[in-house]
């Protein structure tokens, strides 16, 4: 039998299962497959700018996923324990659908990563509410991230408007 994880915190316990850091990861590797998944079945007329954006994007929103979890264990909590857990806490909805129109995938991609960022948001209140300034420091660049990329995706998604 091994011995439970219990690492010494300087936080109450709800300052550490409150901002669900589990959650946060949850919904970046959710983000992260979806991101992938569009990466992989793009197609049409933009395709390889499009494909590059998705495929840099998707790198960017992985490389947060260590960060996150890390903090999770110095606080003293704990993190995802699986996929089936990963998938039952997320709140970025799956998308596996067989077709998908490449300005839907954008479209989609976008409002999630706007979602992210409200996501993120509250995350920093309640780390804030607790004190925990590392913790809140977690999500203020997730934020920028997430806003960044919902305006590339914006932006790639423009219907060749007059002027623009």
């Amino acid at each position: 039998m091994t011995a439970p994880l219990a690492t010494q915190s300087r936080f109450p316990a709800a300052a550490v299962t409150e901002p669900s850091l589990a959650t946060m990861l949850a919904d970046m590797l959710a983000l992260y497959a979806k991101t992938e998944n569009f990466h992989w079945h793009l197609s049409g007329t933009h395709f390889r700018d499009c494909h590059l954006m998705l495929d840099d994007r998707a790198a960017q929103i992985f490389a947060t996923t260590d960060r996150i979890t890390e903090r999770a264990r110095k606080i003293g909590g704990t993190t995802l324990r699986s996929i089936g857990h990963a998938v039952r806490i997320a709140r970025i909805a799956d998308n596996d659908a067989e077709y998908v129109a490449p300005l839907d995938m954008l479209a989609e991609l976008r409002d999630d990563n706007r979602q992210l960022a409200v996501y993120r948001a509250e995350t920093h209140a309640l780390s804030d509410r607790h004190g925990d300034v590392a913790t809140a420091s977690l999500p203020e660049a997730r934020i920028d991230e997430a806003e960044g990329r919902a305006w590339f995706l914006f932006e790639a998604s423009r219907r060749g408007e007059a002027g623009h």
